[in-house]
């Protein structure tokens, strides 16, 4: 196999393109798998070609166990009504809870933005920034001097995205997706800034304290992050419980696991595993009969309660209390729309026209 593959014929191709030569000529030697094992251990498989040899990078990533451990960002835009101004939208989501725990709205993309926003979202959660990881993209805001500096000092870990992958941040990109795809959402541009800030308040409102999260086993951000999601969990997991009692046959195997999601990966290998804890924490929560507690309320800023809401550093916002979870939060529903009728399929080809004048006056 060596005298062949390295003779004058073949030592230009590679195995996937030698086996099928020798096949098409009636020839099996080897699979190209065996081929490139042989070649390997006499160490003959070098490359050679012109283009850089791919290089194989271990993925740094980030594991969170809790809230405010770490948050990812990103800016997004909307179109004003002046051509080629846009509003631009900050948002700092925590990767464990999914909570918008800051976003602040501004004419221009700006790294100082950026940093008053990280600063204030900071101190609004109380929370002492040396050790969190904040995680963006490769932009020009997030590496911006008054940006780094601002980490720097604070004793922040910063954390980018690799160059070429465009869904390296994806609770960000999955955050605004989720804002864009509203029913609600203007198909207009916004009328001037401050109505910008006000539909993004509201829908902070709504996607912290109303929108249940796939991701976090169908509880609200603003749940998880406070701790209140256990009790809830614990509830489902007793209504299945009882219901498999009442009707075991209803089930052959197990009841859904209710179980909560204990570690959540900044950049996970494949789908990231839900760590459950129903026979530790829901079975011993499971006989809770207290309606679970709700945030705690207190003077926002821009729809940021002290325990529930999220900081907002845009000029110009609202002061008005905390919504509560589940019991004043806005629900926006999509109108109703009529089914499509089914379409009609004709049987057989269209009939044909009856000749004009002009056709029988030829014929």
């Amino acid at each position: 196999m060596i005298s062949l593959v390295t003779s004058p014929r073949f030592r230009d191709l590679s195995p996937n393109q030698i086996v099928p030569l020798l096949a098409y000529e009636g020839r099996f030697v080897a699979s190209e798998s065996t081929v490139y094992r042989v070649l390997r251990e006499e160490r003959l498989l070098r490359h050679r070609g012109r283009a850089r040899p791919p290089q194989r990078r271990a993925t740094s990533t980030h594991e969170a166990t809790g809230p405010n451990q770490v948050w990812s960002w990103d800016i997004t835009y909307r179109k004003s009504p002046v051509r080629g101004v846009f509003f631009y939208l900050y948002a700092i989501v925590g990767v464990w809870s999914r909570k918008l725990v800051g976003w602040t709205v501004h004419d221009v993309e700006s790294a100082d933005h950026a940093a008053r926003l990280f600063q204030a979202t900071c101190e609004l959660e109380r929370l002492d920034p040396r050790g969190v990881v904040l995680h963006a993209d490769n932009g020009g805001p997030m590496k911006g001097s008054t940006m780094v500096a601002t980490l720097e000092r604070l004793g922040v870990l910063a954390s980018f995205s690799r160059p070429g992958v465009s869904d390296d941040n994806p609770y960000s990109e999955a955050l605004f997706r989720t804002l864009k795809y509203r029913p609600e959402f203007p198909s207009k541009p916004f009328i001037d800034i401050d109505d910008a800030r006000s539909w993004v308040e509201r829908f902070v409102r709504w996607y912290n304290h109303v929108h249940l999260h796939s991701g976090i086993s169908f509880v609200t951000p603003a749940a998880r992050h406070d701790g209140h999601d256990v009790v809830q969990l614990a509830r489902r997991h007793d209504v299945y419980r009882k219901v498999r009692e009442r009707n075991p046959q209803r089930w052959t195997r197990t009841t859904r696991d209710w179980g909560r999601v204990e570690k959540v990966v900044l950049r996970p290998a494949g789908k990231a595993p839900m760590t459950s804890t129903m026979t530790t924490t829901l079975a011993s929560a499971s006989t809770v009969t207290t309606a679970p507690p709700t945030p705690q309320s207190g003077v926002s800023r821009g729809g940021a309660g002290s325990g529930g809401g999220s900081a907002n550093v845009g000029a110009g916002a609202s002061t008005e209390p905390a919504v509560r979870a589940g019991v004043e939060a806005p629900v926006f529903a999509s109108p109703a729309r009529p089914a499509p009728a089914a379409p009609t399929h004709r049987a057989g080809p269209p009939a044909r026209r009856p000749p004009g004048p002009r056709a029988l006056l030829a014929s």
